[in-house]
């Protein structure tokens, strides 16, 4: 359980907005936790929001938990009944949109897409991940920086890791006859490829931005199809 978790519900004098709340059981006066719970989760979901927001604006490191709170339209006691200090909030932050990010890459890499041409695998693979980066623009704050929460980078690092080992997965079923340390070396660039991609893709708005998508889908098409295009047109890979 993260800190800020721990914190969920911790208000002063038993504030409705912090309250916690017991599984309702039907006795009377539980709808009153119930209600208490709701405008809990809805306040909590209210700060992130906000702590997204500066994350973004200023960086992780020169936000405070007072520019968190006015964001938020709440006081900096209010941000307390929930987070004891800016790590909290940031970890519990990073939880919610790492846990966002494993289902999204998780749904990109499905068989269905993965037994698509090689153009079109690569639409139905980056378009979700791009989109994801681009609507929670704090993701990528979060996930770097020498003073951002170890755990948040750690839990990042692993998932990095999971990511490398699908993509080589696909590879290898591509390229039954490669040695793994060349598989290795293809997945390995073809994720160096999309990140340095993404990260131009993020630092561009509008038209500019959807004209570096495109650009990042022709690298990534010239580089793999050389070397994976006639095994993706002629059979479908044995994918873990």
């Amino acid at each position: 359980m993260s800190e800020a978790k721990a914190t969920k519900g911790a208000t002063a004098g038993g504030a409705d907005d912090g309250a916690t709340a017991d599984a309702a059981d039907g006795t009377p006066g539980s709808a009153r936790p119930r209600r208490r719970q709701a405008r809990g989760e809805a306040r909590i979901a209210q700060l992130l929001q906000a702590a997204a927001s500066v994350f973004c604006t200023s960086g992780y490191t020169a936000s405070s938990t007072n520019a968190i709170a006015r964001e938020a339209g709440v006081s900096p006691g209010t941000l307390y009944q929930f987070f004891p200090n800016k790590e909290a909030i940031a970890v519990e932050l990073g939880d919610q949109l790492l846990n966002r990010w494993r289902d999204t890459y998780g749904a990109a890499f499905t068989q269905s897409h993965i037994e698509l041409p090689l153009d079109r695998m690569l639409d139905a693979i980056l378009d979700p991940l791009i989109a994801f980066n681009c609507e929670n623009p704090a993701f990528s704050v979060l996930m770097h920086g020498s003073e951002i929460p170890g755990r948040i980078t750690e839990e990042h690092d692993t998932l990095h890791a999971t990511m490398l080992t699908r993509v080589e997965s696909v590879l290898a079923g591509y390229l039954p006859d490669v040695p793994d340390g060349q598989v290795h070396r293809i997945a390995d660039m073809t994720f160096m490829i999309f990140k340095a991609g993404l990260d131009l893709i993020m630092a561009h708005e509008g038209e500019e931005r959807a004209a570096y998508v495109r650009e990042l889908k022709t690298i990534m098409f010239r580089y793999l199809d050389p070397l994976v295009g006639d095994a993706v047109r002629h059979r479908t890979p044995n994918v873990p």
